[in-house]
């Protein structure tokens, strides 16, 4: 078997993991798509191993080392671990917010993050800062007030 057909194969469903990590927005099937990435990487490495031990028995005495695949049990467990922390950390968030989608979830982050100022903590109940009040005169009569 020629190696082009393994390397067709490869670039296709990786090609189909990246269109599905930008185009979904459900955090599970973002998990998966970055699956379908790892195994194209992972079938590439394997072909290429084999490629590689095929051409090296032809010219020379082969080791059997078998590094292709052995990158490809690795690149398995990584894998494995990854969508595990990645899908406890999609149910929790899930459980917290009541959603997996991906634009609601950066919507509610910069929202918390923008309602810091809203004037909470200010002296004034005005909200205005103590700069502005100055600047417009109306510092000066709160403290004469006062």
């Amino acid at each position: 078997m020629h190696l082009a057909y393994p390397v067709v194969l490869s670039a296709l469903l990786f090609c189909t993991g990246v269109y599905g990590v930008l185009a979904r927005r459900n955090a599970i099937l973002v998990l998966m798509s970055v699956e379908l990435m790892l195994n194209a990487v992972n079938l590439n490495l394997v072909a290429f191993d084999a490629w590689l031990s095929r051409a090296a028995r032809a010219g020379f005495p082969h080791d059997g080392l078998h590094s292709g695949q052995a990158l490809t049990l690795f690149t398995i467990a990584i894998a494995a671990a990854e969508i595990g922390i990645g899908l406890a950390i999609v149910l929790a968030v899930y459980r917290n917010r009541g959603t997996a989608d991906i634009d609601r979830l950066r919507d509610t982050a910069e929202d918390g993050g923008g309602s810091a100022d809203t004037g909470a903590g200010r002296d004034d109940g005005a909200g205005t800062d103590d700069a502005t009040a100055t600047a417009t005169g109306t510092g000066e009569k709160a403290e004469a007030s006062a």
